[in-house]
């Protein structure tokens, strides 16, 4: 109950009571809920500008997802190392083991195909890093669906290589040269610059540096079905026919160590390195034909070659610079 307060009023003689007036009762009120506002916009103000206060759990757990946001890049990096090993791994297999074999290649659609149907990967949205997850997650299935793909076919290769192995030694499977006995490796297959015009032209073969008199060694069994210089600039040279539908040829030769109609085998020194034709120096110019049609020689040479030394091969055959000739 309110009070009620009064006054004395000295013309009267008496006690008068206190009105109070209605405007200024409203004016109080809308002080107070204006002051009220300010109030909170002040609080919310300073709230927003003081930095949170995180409990030991909420850093706990922003740390785990610091590290998780880490893990998964660290694995989208490795997997695409993996996945590099695994073109280079797919792509000797369509066009080395399975043409070795007579077996047609896998479908590059089959290899890489992915998952139709209903989404597999429901359950990981709506979080904030869905979208990393899910992308690493679909990766992840797409190389494991390669792996198995792959091992099915090592597995059918490695069969039709027990039922093959006449056709594993007369394929030209070594280097023609020692790594011992090179100076470099002087060009690869591919584009390069011609010695003698500068003109940039395809290169069919590889170039091996070697002193003059270097052995040259046959790759694989066959048939020496040329042994002469008769063919233009590649002076003295040799062809050997190692049936189903490879041939090898070596270039600019000091000499040679066979004849033809000659049954060579694997290693045999067939002739040694020179400059004969048309070459700048001594190297051994070496080419392998398939089904009359000129191939990259550098898939061949898995024979005598570690990981190691194969990489090296590699990487030096795929430097665009001037070839021998």
């Amino acid at each position: 109950m309110s009070k009620v307060k009064y006054y004395y009023d000295s013309e009267t003689l008496s006690y008068q009571k206190i009105e109070k007036k209605k405007g200024k009762r409203l004016g109080i009120a809308l002080l107070s809920i204006t002051g009220s506002f300010l109030a909170g916009f002040i609080l919310l103000v300073i709230y927003l500008n003081i930095p949170q206060i995180e409990t030991p759990k909420e850093k706990a757990l922003k740390r785990e997802l610091h590290n998780m946001q880490l893990q998964y890049g660290l694995l989208n990096k490795k997997m695409d190392q993996i996945q590099d090993v695994m073109a280079n791994i797919e792509d000797r297999d369509n066009n080395i083991y399975r043409l070795y074999f007579e077996a047609n290649p896998i479908p590059e659609e089959q290899r890489k195909a992915g998952f139709g149907g209903i989404n597999r990967y429901k359950d990981l949205e709506g979080f904030d890093n869905s979208k990393l997850i899910t992308e690493t997650t679909k990766r992840m299935d797409i190389l494991t669906k390669r792996l198995v793909v792959q091992s099915k076919s090592l597995d059918e290769i490695a069969e039709l290589a027990r039922e093959k192995g006449e056709l594993l030694e007369a394929i030209p499977a070594i280097q023609p040269v020692k790594n011992q006995d090179l100076s470099r490796i002087a060009s690869g297959y591919g584009w390069r610059n011609d010695p003698f015009t500068k003109v940039r032209k395809f290169h069919y073969g590889m170039d091996f540096t070697a002193p003059r008199g270097t052995p040259v060694y046959a790759t694989g069994d066959g048939k020496v079905v040329r042994a002469d210089s008769r063919s233009t600039g590649y002076g003295n040279h040799i062809r050997i026919d190692h049936g189903y539908g490879y041939t090898s040829l070596y270039a600019h030769l000091y000499k040679y160590n066979v004849r033809r109609g000659q049954t060579v085998k694997r290693g045999d020194v067939i002739g040694f390195v020179g400059s004969t034709g048309r070459s700048e120096a001594p190297h051994l110019h070496y080419e392998i034909f398939k089904d009359e049609d000129r191939i990259n020689p550098i898939n061949f040479y898995y024979g005598n070659l570690s990981p190691e030394e194969f990489g090296e091969v590699l990487e030096r055959a795929q430097r665009e610079n001037q070839s021998l000739d």
